[in-house]
């Protein structure tokens, strides 16, 4: 898939994604290894965005599996499709149950899910599951025979070995601890805030239209908001989103009157906004 970390420094930004080198390290590795990539950190700093780009950069169909809670078997791996199963019972009134039940549990009647869907076929795959660490503990287990041989078992038709291994990308925003036996499936990779040139640059390219002493202006701002105790600190999506508002509103300067009017953009609690605004002392940034 990629043939040196530089390649895939190279590529992932040909999408508009900057990988530092820890993340296009751990991605090549990723890919040479063919192990499954768990990357952690805070929301929205770049971890279901990096699946996207490594799809992207690599032609490959994107299948993704949302968590949450109470996501199971039949949402997770595959489920029969009961209403057709029974129109064919019913169609089929005048034949022997062997005859029926080996018609009924074939592939026609079966529905695969993102895990099975990832590895059937020959085509080229990135296999998302998102936010991990939202699922119930038993999902895990549901899981690790995929992360291990990349093969899933269905009992009426056996095991289904994959002809090609999807990439496989794992996030968490460690809300809870993942067990030891997924993570030993995997290369690990943490993804935290961005160095303020790095995320200078982020904002340099998603909103070129903004002043460049603004976007630094900008930046050291989040990073003073984020030394602050909030409840939620701005992450680098707000920080885009903050660009676009400073352009939207036509500003050429980041001072009080505009910082308290947008606030909103990137602080998602009234007392996060009230700290904020008592602590920020914009002359000190």
């Amino acid at each position: 898939m990629f043939t040196s970390v530089d390649d895939v420094t190279a590529r992932l930004a040909e999408t508009g994604y900057l990988a530092s080198p820890a993340v296009a390290t751990t991605v090549f590795l990723a890919a040479r290894l063919g192990k499954p990539l768990l990357v952690e950190g805070p929301a929205g700093v770049g971890k279901t965005e990096l699946a996207k780009a490594v799809a992207a950069i690599s032609d490959a169909r994107l299948i993704r599996l949302q968590c949450y809670e109470g996501v199971d078997e039949s949402r997770a791996l595959y489920e029969w499709n009961h209403a057709k199963q029974l129109l064919r019972i019913t169609a089929g009134r005048d034949e022997t149950w062997d005859q029926t039940r080996t018609d009924i549990f074939s592939e026609e009647f079966l529905l695969s899910r993102p895990l099975l869907s990832a590895i059937r076929g020959d085509d080229a795959k990135v296999l998302l599951i998102d936010e991990m660490d939202k699922a119930d503990v038993e999902v895990e287990g549901l899981l690790l025979e995929v992360l291990s041989d990349f093969q899933v078992t269905v009992p009426e038709l056996g095991t289904i070995e994959a002809t090609r291994r999807p990439f496989v990308v794992l996030t968490s925003n460690a809300s809870r601890e993942l067990s030891e036996a997924l993570r030993r499936r995997c290369l690990f990779l943490h993804i935290g805030f961005p160095e303020e040139e790095l995320e200078r640059r982020i904002v340099a390219l998603k909103v070129p239209e903004l002043d460049e002493v603004l976007a630094q202006s900008l930046v050291r701002v989040v990073g003073a908001l984020r030394a602050m105790d909030l409840r939620k600190v701005p992450s680098v999506a707000e920080t885009v989103d903050w660009a676009r508002t400073l352009l939207a509103l036509g500003a050429d300067r980041l001072d009080e009157e505009v910082v308290r009017a947008s606030l909103g953009v990137v602080l998602k609690h009234q007392e996060d906004v009230r700290t904020a605004a008592a602590k920020l002392d914009l002359d000190a940034v």
